[in-house]
């Protein structure tokens, strides 16, 4: 594993969600100074909170899963994840409503799932469901510890033994047909695959190993923090500040002081120099490459994931049909990707993923009060050239108008917006293409082929986050910080 070379008492890490605060913690427990710079007034990134009139919203992710890693980097410094945050275990993890009227819930127990699909779909299909979370587990098994897990420096690095297990298991297969061995109800197989959206991927073209993504949502487990996901980015920078790390928030790194092919200091906004052995760079991968004044060498231009549109808001009425988690399927699916990765225009028959935290931690929001977030996924801003600032407020009331037709009833009425981000909101806040999923995991943008996380001609620089490896995801980029903590380590 190539590794930074000559002295690294001192890193510098610029930006502190939760790749940065990984390799953070990782670099603390490895014995190296740090100094941690955010340009935000908290961390988080796109795992952020905003408080306000009581109302505590999570701003970017709302599924966590995979904890394990989150406690594997408080280790680091010696502390536990229990011992910073209370985790709820969401059960279901998700409700899925479909266009023929039809509701299922998924639970992550084995036993509870294949009772619940016995009942909504029979024997056959709970049948498959044993088969397929039972590969679902080999696959995951297969991929964690070097495929997703570990450091490339070449091609050549998945010529493992693994590699000949994550053929047999029809890793580089495709996932929908794949699905479709195990499962025949449509609507079963959606619940197994839809997952692969999250890696801006169309199922029916997603490489079999993104079955992983589903894994962890439906065996793994879906959590949700006390105090909302922005706990999670705040618990690991207070274990930062313990173990020793200097963090500055509202602090923005302007430029790296380079000579020849080391960074000796980073530059800030302010002027102030920072002197470093090493630079992890835990920022968007455009705003990585900015500070470094290079560009990845790729034979291929890098490709963005879709985008989201998401509303934003509360009201006082509870619908029975709104878990923490609920996803209203439209009728059609095939159709749907196409529309948002091939045509670049907006979902005609949208599904829709609607988050309910407070039916899990009330306290997020005054008494009486729930708070509501509606995820609808749509064409970042390379693919689709859609005029945001015209279509958002009536792409909004078509959004609010469509769950209230689909059971919903009154939430176009009812349900009070408080915010509208569009994939021109995301770009405005510096993600490249206007999208919060950073890099497709296409067959070409995955393990040694997606952006190195040490750039060729630079001996002291590392990047961390979803644009680099492993990949998007909170268990992914927590697992970037670590790796990035080992290229500047050697552990």
């Amino acid at each position: 594993m190539r590794t930074v070379t000559g002295r690294t008492d001192h890193v510098v890490v610029i930006g502190a969600g939760l790749a940065g605060l990984s390799a953070t913690l990782h670099l603390l427990g490895a014995g190296r100074g740090v100094t941690l710079l955010e340009q935000d007034e908290r961390p988080g990134g796109r795992v952020g909170q905003r408080t306000s009139d009581g109302y505590t919203v999570d701003t970017g992710a709302s599924v966590l899963t995979m904890p394990e890693l989150l406690d594997e980097a408080f280790a680091a410094v010696g502390e536990t994840l229990a011992g910073n945050l209370t985790l709820t275990r969401l059960d279901p993890a998700y409700r899925a409503h479909f266009a023929d009227g039809s509701t299922i819930a998924v639970h992550t127990d084995a036993a509870a799932m294949e009772a619940e699909i016995h009942e909504k779909a029979g024997a056959r299909e709970a049948d498959g469901y044993r088969r397929l979370r039972a590969w679902l587990t080999e696959l995951y098994a297969a991929q964690k510890d070097h495929f997703i897990g570990g450091n490339f420096d070449s091609p050549l690095d998945l010529v493992r033994p693994e590699l000949g297990k994550l053929l047999a298991l029809g890793g580089f297969g495709r996932l929908g047909p794949r699905v479709g061995r195990f499962l025949h109800d449509e609507r079963v197989r959606r619940l197994f695959s839809f997952q692969a959206l999250y890696a801006g991927l169309d199922p029916m073209r997603a490489i079999g190993a993104y079955g992983v993504i589903s894994y962890m949502d439906t065996v793994g487990g879906v959590y949700y923090p006390a105090g909302g996901m922005g706990r999670i980015a705040e618990t690991m920078a207070e274990a930062a500040g313990r173990a020793g790390a200097d963090v500055r928030f509202k602090t923005d790194a302007a430029w790296l002081e380079r000579v020849n092919s080391r960074v000796r200091a980073v530059r800030t906004r302010t002027g102030e120099r920072i002197e470093c052995d090493a630079v992890v760079l835990a920022t968007e991968l455009s705003s990585a490459y900015r500070l470094l004044g290079a560009k990845p060498r790729r034979l291929l231009p890098l490709r963005y994931s879709p985008s989201a549109v998401v509303v934003h808001g509360h009201t006082a009425t509870t619908w029975p049909q709104l878990d923490h988690h609920t996803i209203f399927f439209g009728a059609a699916w095939e159709k749907t990707f196409s529309e948002l990765i091939r045509e670049g225009a907006l979902m005609s028959d949208p599904s829709l993923l609607v988050t309910r935290p407070t039916a899990t931690d009330p306290a997020l929001a005054p008494d009486g009060r729930q708070l509501v977030s509606v995820l609808a996924p749509a064409p970042n801003l390379v693919r689709g050239r859609i005029d945001w600032a015209r279509v958002g407020p009536a792409y909004r009331d078509e959004l609010l108008g469509t769950l209230a037709a689909r059971g919903v009833t009154g939430f176009d009425r009812e349900f009070e917006v408080t915010e509208v981000v569009t994939p021109a909101d995301w770009a405005a806040r510096g993600l490249a293409a206007g999208t919060p999923f950073s890099l497709a995991h296409t067959f070409a943008q995955t393990g040694p082929f997606r952006p190195r996380n040490m750039p060729l001609g630079l001996e002291n620089a590392v990047l961390a986050g979803c644009g680099t490896t492993p990949g998007v995801g909170i268990p992914p980029v927590v697992i970037s910080g670590r790796l990035a903590a080992a290229r500047v380590t050697g552990v």
